[in-house]
């Protein structure tokens, strides 16, 4: 469906499979709505891969109608140990229509009968691993043939994944400060419980707001001036206006730290991967924490 598994799986296939992402690039995961043309395409598939979270309730009902029999359906919170989304001091909660507030209990799990997990799974680059040893793992089991491709090229990406997560973990091992600030949604719940960073932001990282209140806007600018952080945060195909008020009133220097969840369409033909985005996120960490 998105793009991280999707780059995952053309890093372990290459041409060895026809691969389909169902998100067209530069469109926001959270409010795609599938086509006929893919619901035949999910239909057709030997694999079918897709995050598993509270925003693939559309996916649900697709497979509920449809043999999947023939399938080998992987979902990525089922490769991972998932978390619930959670508030933290300053963030807004998010309104359901009558305007009533949903998460109101701050510092602990989301309040509600039913739990509301983080969907951002590959955000955490050894969650980020699990996922390719899976896709790796059915793609063996389904095309013998062409097992001892895919192992090696798993093998090599792995070896490249643990670079990337010492890079993370030399970044932090060296900063200054553990603490990072978004003027936005926060996807990257994963990313920091694996290297022990606490975080501000506006909105837990599936909400569907990007409004914030005055309230919430002048906490992370007290935040930043009071702990002098350097850096707000925002995450790709955001509008920005947030970051750009409180870069502005902070002096702070706004940058991208891309969650992967989709890419432009120009950086999507020029190649980009999460390999390559994730790379990026080291430098902009560096600045932040040092």
């Amino acid at each position: 469906t998105i793009f991280p598994p999707y780059d995952f799986t053309r890093e372990i296939a290459g041409d060895k499979v026809n691969l389909t992402m169902l998100l067209p690039p530069a469109i926001e995961t959270h409010s795609f709505q599938p086509t006929p043309r893919d619901i035949i395409t999910i239909q057709n598939s030997d694999v079918f891969i897709y995050t598993g979270g509270e925003s693939d309730e559309w996916i649900r009902w697709i497979l509920a109608s449809m043999d999947t029999g023939g399938i080998k359906i992987i979902s990525l919170m089922d490769c991972v140990n998932p978390v619930e989304e959670e508030i933290v001091e300053g963030m807004q909660p998010e309104d359901d229509e009558s305007g009533e507030e949903l998460l109101i209990s701050v510092g602990n799990d989301l309040s509600g009968e039913d739990k509301e997990y983080d969907e951002h799974v590959w955000t955490s680059v050894q969650n980020a691993k699990s996922i390719v040893q899976k896709i790796s793992a059915v793609l063996c089991e389904l095309d013998r043939k062409n097992a001892d491709f895919y192992k090696e090229n798993t093998r090599r990406y792995l070896a490249k994944l643990d670079d990337l997560d010492q890079a993370f973990q030399s970044v932090v091992d060296k900063g200054q400060r553990k603490t990072i600030v978004f003027g936005d949604r926060f996807p990257f719940r994963y990313f920091v419980d694996s290297y022990n960073l606490s975080y501000y932001a506006a909105f837990p990282g599936c909400s569907t707001e990007t409004e914030p209140s005055a309230e919430t806007v002048a906490f992370l600018i007290n935040k930043i001036k009071a702990e002098h952080i350097p850096v707000i945060f925002f995450i790709e195909l955001s509008n920005e206006r947030m970051a750009d008020m409180i870069s502005e009133e902070t002096g702070a220097k706004k940058l991208l730290l891309h969650a992967s969840h989709n890419i432009s369409k120009k950086d999507f033909e020029n190649g980009e991967s999460y390999y390559s985005l994730m790379t990026g996120n080291v430098e902009s960490l560096k600045e932040a924490l040092w």
